[in-house]
């Protein structure tokens, strides 16, 4: 008896594998599919996802993260020739008044989805929290987003950091402003933790980071490559704040995609997503920027050419 809505984004409900959403339906699950490539309510953008993840129940508590509903992201991939272990991923629970915001943010997404338009949102009332309350800011960005919301708070909290900035990511296509932002933190003695899978699930974007490395290195930052794939998205500015959801950093998150971010800015809180992420590093080796050859120069210019498809 319990009202259940499943909201797929429209190109990842054709890319993972086709699932029985007829079974579901049947069961009593209510399907949304947000912006259908062949049934788009957005004239000409059918290149739009809903990258936001996130599992809420009786309105007062949310799962969110990076991780999609996916067997890779819990018990491996046994589809391939040879098993997969389940890739590294960040996950985290609250209650509260992020909860009831993330809920609207849903509903919202879940309007759109069926009728291609979005009810106004409720305007957040001003609460007064306990001393002892996690301190936290629910960030949604994307094209149902006035303003570039998570993109200046990224290129703020960069310019403005002045001790570390702790990083994981599983791509890493940086436009220019966001990737001046770190290479000055790391040449003005900011220490810069940047961690990415050595080989992650889109082969292209792959290809297409190694220029970006290649200058942070040149900078002063440190660049890990873990062995397995880490889907994780979480960066940490000082002791101060900690970003982390659904984002990656790369243009196609930071432009495209509907995404949602959490902003932590209580001490424990920021210090167990830096722990969560060091523990990863002691697993990983470091990147060593090698000088490119002419051609590889050339592929990688192509490949960032289309970093926004990416």
């Amino acid at each position: 008896g319990v009202r259940v809505r499943l909201l797929v984004d429209g190109v990842g409900a054709f890319l993972g594998g086709r699932p029985d959403f007829k079974g579901l339906v049947a069961a009593g699950v209510e399907v949304a599919f947000f912006v259908p490539p062949l049934r788009s309510p957005l004239q000409g953008r059918i290149n739009l996802r809903n990258h936001r993840k996130m599992l809420l129940k009786d309105r007062e508590c949310l799962w969110c993260g990076g991780r999609n509903l996916a067997s890779e992201y819990f018990t491996g991939d046994a589809t391939q020739d040879h098993a997969t272990m389940a890739w590294i991923d960040l996950s985290f629970d609250l209650q509260g008044e992020l909860a009831v915001q993330a809920q609207q943010q849903f509903d919202s997404d879940w309007a759109f989805a069926r009728t291609a338009t979005r009810p106004a949102m409720p305007p957040q009332k001003e609460r007064a929290c306990p001393s002892t309350a996690a301190l936290g800011q629910l960030i949604a960005s994307g094209p149902d987003q006035v303003d570039d919301t998570l993109y200046a708070l990224l290129i703020s909290a960069f310019f403005g950091s002045r001790k570390r900035i702790i990083a994981v990511t599983p791509y890493f296509v940086p436009d220019p402003m966001l990737l001046m932002s770190l290479t000055l933190a790391a040449r003005r003695g900011v220490a810069i933790d940047l961690l990415l899978p050595e080989s992650s699930n889109h082969r292209l974007a792959d290809l297409a980071r190694h220029r970006a490395l290649r200058e942070l290195v040149s900078a002063g930052a440190h660049v890990s490559f873990l062995p397995q794939m880490i889907h994780a998205k979480a960066i940490v500015i000082d002791d101060e704040l900690a970003f982390v959801g659904s984002a990656n950093l790369d243009q196609r998150s930071l432009f495209l995609n509907y995404e949602l971010m959490l902003a932590f800015y209580a001490p424990t809180d920021v210090e167990r997503f830096a722990r969560w992420i060091d523990a990863q590093q002691k697993s990983a080796r470091p990147y060593q920027a090698q000088p490119p050859a002419l051609w590889l120069e050339i592929v990688e210019g192509l490949f960032l050419w289309l970093a926004f498809q990416l």
